[in-house]
């Protein structure tokens, strides 16, 4: 079955034995500058911890029996925000990074978002010195998280990267698990990189199961630069979750086709 913690560690496992290394996003601003400690192979390892954070513990935990470091980015709402969650994760040897969606909350108001993003920053500063952000995509929203930084600059508040403003994805290669599956962009509102999708898809860089990352990395065709981004809410061994967010997930996949062409893209 796809989608387990057991093959989620065979992912990484085949990754590591395929010559890359992995880093965190936070890892990858610091060393951007200094170009020769980006050498090589290497795996930025992200994760939106959108709900069930307990599930994010999990695949915290194979990572560090793995020697292996991620990026979790946490939101605000209740089935994320899990203090003991996240303070474990970081004792673990992980990045914490807030998943903001303060111009939601804010309903569009950008001064009253700006406010809520400070606030929340503090916040999960209390856990982990937080020095990157990722906006949550939101596809049920009419506004977009991104819309902030039109007036506002992260930089000033000691961030140092956002992965849409701050990566280069014309030379590293993206991959999600958006929509329950690795070629979710069809599905996908906001989490894509649409300038770039063209050149993957020419190039026949498109996989719908793990097993097809798996079986490209064994065979020296995946891109050497890659960043992955998980939901840990959908990788799992409990079965009776595992047919649960299968469910739910072709739900939400329909209503975001259905935003998709009102929406005209």
């Amino acid at each position: 079955m796809d989608f387990t913690l057991q093959k989620y560690r065979e992912l990484l496992l085949s990754l590591r034995k395929n010559g890359y290394q992995f880093i965190t996003f936070e890892q990858y601003c610091t060393s951007r500058p200094l170009q020769g400690e980006l050498e090589g192979a290497y795996i930025i390892l992200r994760h939106d911890v959108d709900l069930r954070a307990k599930n994010s513990l999990a695949t915290a935990q194979v990572e560090q029996a793995l020697g292996i470091a991620a990026s979790y980015y946490f939101r605000v709402v209740p089935e994320s925000n899990k203090p003991e969650i996240i303070r474990a994760i970081a004792a673990l040897g992980h990045e914490i990074g807030y998943h903001y969606e303060d111009m939601t909350i804010a309903h569009g108001q950008l001064e009253k978002a700006y406010t809520h993003f400070k606030n929340q920053l503090q916040y999960f500063r209390q856990f982990y010195p937080v020095r990157t952000i990722c906006m949550h995509g939101a596809p049920t929203s009419q506004w977009d998280g991104k819309e902030l930084w039109n007036k506002y600059d992260y930089c000033t508040l000691g961030i140092i990267g956002e992965p849409y403003f701050d990566i280069d994805f014309s030379g590293i290669f993206y991959l999600t698990d958006t929509g329950r599956c690795w070629d979710g962009y069809k599905v996908s509102v906001r989490d894509k990189i649409p300038v770039y999708q063209d050149q993957w898809n020419m190039q026949g860089l498109v996989y719908h199961v793990t097993d097809d990352i798996i079986k490209a990395a064994e065979q020296g065709s995946l891109p050497p630069r890659i960043m992955i981004t998980t939901h840990p809410q959908r990788w799992t061994d409990n079965y009776g979750l595992w047919v649960k967010e299968i469910i739910i997930q072709n739900l939400k996949n329909i209503i975001k086709r259905l935003i998709i062409i009102i929406q005209g893209h």
